[in-house]
C-alpha cells in the first residue's frame, strides 16, 4: 500500500499542463493565471491542449486508485492513494512543489472510487459552468459539495472524509479567483 500511495504521489506530481505548454515553447506559469491546469492551458494554448490536459490530470487520480481496487485494499488506503495523487498534482516534487489546483485529479480519483456520485458532481459542475461560465466557481462549487453527495451515496467514512479534503484544499488553492469574483473581474470561459 505504502508503494502505490508514494507511486500516486510521483504520477500526481507529472506536470500535464505544464509539459504541453513547453512541447509548444511556451510556460504556462507565465501566462493567463500561471496555472498548470486545463482551463489555462486551453486558454494560453488551445483547447485541444486543454482537454488534453484535463485527461492527463484526472488520469493521475483515477489509474492508482483503481489499481488500488484490483489489489482489493481497504476504503482507508485508497482514500489515501487518492489524497496522495491529488497532493502530486498540487505540490508537485517536478516543479518545486508549484502544481495545479487539483480539480481534474480529484474528478479522476473520486471516478474511480464512486462513478455515480461523480456523475452527480460532474452535472453540478456543467450546471454552474453552463449559467455562469465561470470555471473556478464551477469547480469550488462542486468541491464543495463532494462530502455530502459522497454522504447521499452511502460511501465509507474514509471517501467522505477525502471529499472534505478535497474540498477545503481545492477552495484553499483558489483564493485569487475568489478574490476576482468578489471583485466582478473573474474572466468568463472563452475569454482571454
Amino acid at each position: 500500500m505504502v508503494v502505490l500511495i508514494i507511486l500516486a504521489y510521483l504520477l500526481g506530481s507529472v506536470p500535464s499542463g505544464y509539459l504541453l505548454g513547453k512541447a509548444v515553447g511556451i510556460d504556462v506559469r507565465r501566462v493567463g493565471s500561471g496555472n498548470i491546469g486545463a482551463t489555462n492551458v486551453a486558454r494560453a494554448i488551445g483547447k485541444r491542449q486543454g482537454i488534453v490536459t484535463l485527461i492527463a490530470d484526472a488520469a493521475k487520480g483515477f489509474l492508482p486508485v483503481l489499481a488500488g481496487i484490483h489489489l482489493d485494499f481497504e476504503p482507508a488506503a485508497l482514500a489515501g492513494i487518492a489524497a496522495a495523487a491529488f497532493v502530486g498534482h498540487i505540490y508537485p516534487l517536478f516543479l518545486k512543489f508549484r502544481g495545479g489546483k487539483g480539480v481534474a485529479t480529484a474528478l479522476g480519483a473520486l471516478l474511480a472510487l464512486a462513478p455515480l456520485a461523480t456523475l452527480v458532481l460532474a452535472t453540478l459542475f456543467g450546471l454552474v459552468a453552463f449559467t455562469s461560465r465561470i470555471v473556478s466557481l464551477s469547480a469550488m462549487t462542486a468541491a464543495l459539495a463532494a462530502p455530502f453527495v459522497l454522504w447521499l451515496f452511502y460511501q465509507p467514512p474514509p471517501v467522505i472524509g477525502l471529499g472534505f479534503f478535497y474540498a477545503g484544499l481545492i477552495v484553499m488553492r483558489h483564493h485569487d479567483n475568489i478574490a476576482r469574483l468578489r471583485a466582478g473581474t473573474e474572466p468568463r470561459f472563452g475569454e482571454h
